[in-house]
């Protein structure tokens, strides 16, 4: 497509750029874009209508937003934002330098101003940071049918059209109701009778993370924002839920590894040496933990060398099922399926699987360590040492996480040092420890 798009810009071929919308999705297209240079992406840009960049422009990855906003006049890029939705416009502003985006707030229009000024004053992974204020509410004293004629003509500017938010003459949030339940109501019915009462709102200073976990936990599409006044403010989309969900999950993953989620491949170099050393010093730390456990059965060791050679199998299989655990456990607990206070009793089935599949695996460590060595006594201890280490992985991989969250802490962040410091410490320990008690039998 890149080559499609630098040969449809030299030619100014209007029907191809017609053709390329039609047969591709607007982040496709905004993929190819990222690869042309500057010049043909300018032209490019300037080759087609403003509802077609715009549609570009929301989906772009944040850099190359900027990128295309560099090589276009500040009136186009207000005309760019008013075909999108303002949630999308301050995700775009956040990451603009502060003189450049109050030039361009100062541009729009005053309502527009107002909106977009409110949600950036929100952290932008609140809810309030994350919501749009184009929706669709009606009051409840209106019926089914003027219902329906206002919808006719307010849609179009909302962000969403499948629920409609009732509110009092204050504004105050009271009901809600499906846009396909309108269609099985009398017309002349009103709102206030027809409209469910039961709502599930957010206020704007609660944490993303958690509005994701209410819209999963009550299978919500959209998530009302209001105030402590119950002030409707704004709504949150299930695609922008998603996107939370997406985030959040990426996020863990890196800090899992010590990552933090903001860095990026290419980045710049002093930030990530600022972003990754301290994690890797603090597993220096928690080596030389396990060294020094390794230094306390010196003596056994150099009488039964083989030992060295079974003790890293023993860890990192111990690693090995307390990741497993622990990626599960961070999952359930981010999005609210997992408490300390209600699920500790689930431990004794982690414990246990631990324990079954650290027999199976040892079976199979002690059947490929006989074969070299001939020590039957070995090979028991290795099955032992196996079974014991990996339901230690699983106690750790399923406690440290819940824990840490029951401390208000993120459990992505720190469980993966405290579960591999058990594993290699207590690995190396019963393994070794167990080695000394039957030490004449393996020599």
């Amino acid at each position: 497509m890149k080559d499609n798009i630098a040969l449809i810009v030299s030619n100014k071929d209007v029907k191809k750029i017609r053709e390329l919308f039609n047969e591709n999705y607007p982040i496709d297209i905004a993929l190819a874009l990222e690869e042309v240079d500057d010049d043909v992406l300018k032209n490019f840009m300037f080759s087609i209508s403003n509802t077609r960049l715009a549609s570009i422009l929301e989906v772009a990855e944040p850099e190359f937003q900027l990128r295309m906003l560099e090589k276009l006049p500040f009136r186009r890029v207000i005309l760019l934002f008013q075909q999108m939705s303002n949630d999308d416009v301050v995700d775009i502003l956040g990451n603009l330098p502060v003189g450049i985006r109050k030039r361009y707030i100062k541009m729009m229009k005053q309502s527009s101003q107002d909106d977009i000024q409110t949600m950036l004053n929100y952290a932008p992974d609140t809810a309030g940071g994350i919501m749009t204020t184009e929706y669709i509410t009606v009051k409840e004293h209106l019926t089914v049918e003027e219902t329906l004629s206002k919808l006719r003509e307010i849609s179009p500017n909302s962000e969403i059209i499948n629920i409609i938010f009732v509110t009092s003459l204050q504004r105050k949030l009271i009901g809600w109701i499906d846009i396909r339940d309108l269609f099985t109501h009398d017309l002349d019915e009103s709102l206030h009778d027809v409209m469910h009462t039961n709502i599930i709102s957010v206020l704007p200073e609660e944490d993303q993370e958690e509005v994701a976990r209410i819209s999963t936990k009550y299978d919500l599409s959209v998530v009302p924002v209001v105030n402590k006044q119950n002030v409707l403010l704004g709504i949150i989309t299930i695609d922008d839920i998603v996107h939370v969900l997406q985030e959040e999950h990426h996020e863990d993953m890196l800090l899992i590894s010590g990552v933090e989620g903001t860095e990026r491949i290419g980045g710049p170099f002093k930030e990530s040496i600022q972003k990754r050393t301290p994690w890797l010093l603090i597993n220096l730390i928690t080596a030389f933990m396990a060294s020094a456990v390794v230094g306390l059965f010196q003596d056994t060791i150099e009488q039964v060398v083989v030992l060295a050679v079974a003790m890293p199998i023993i860890t990192g299989m111990g690693g090995n099922s307390a990741s497993q655990t622990l990626a599960l456990v961070i999952q359930e607990v981010a999005i609210g399926q997992l408490t300390w206070e209600k699920d500790k009793k689930y431990v004794l089935n982690e414990i246990w699987l631990g324990l079954v599949n650290g027999i199976i695996t040892g079976i199979f460590a002690a059947i490929a360590l006989y074969i070299p060595y001939q020590n039957f006594f070995l090979s028991i201890i290795v099955i032992l040492a196996m079974a014991m280490n990996l339901m230690v992985g699983a106690f750790f991989g399923f406690f440290v996480p819940l824990f840490l969250k029951k401390l208000n802490l993120d459990p992505a962040i720190s469980s993966t040092i405290f579960v591999t410091t058990a594993t290699d410490v207590l690995g190396f320990f019963i393994f070794l420890y167990l080695a000394e008690l039957f030490l004449p039998l393996l020599m």
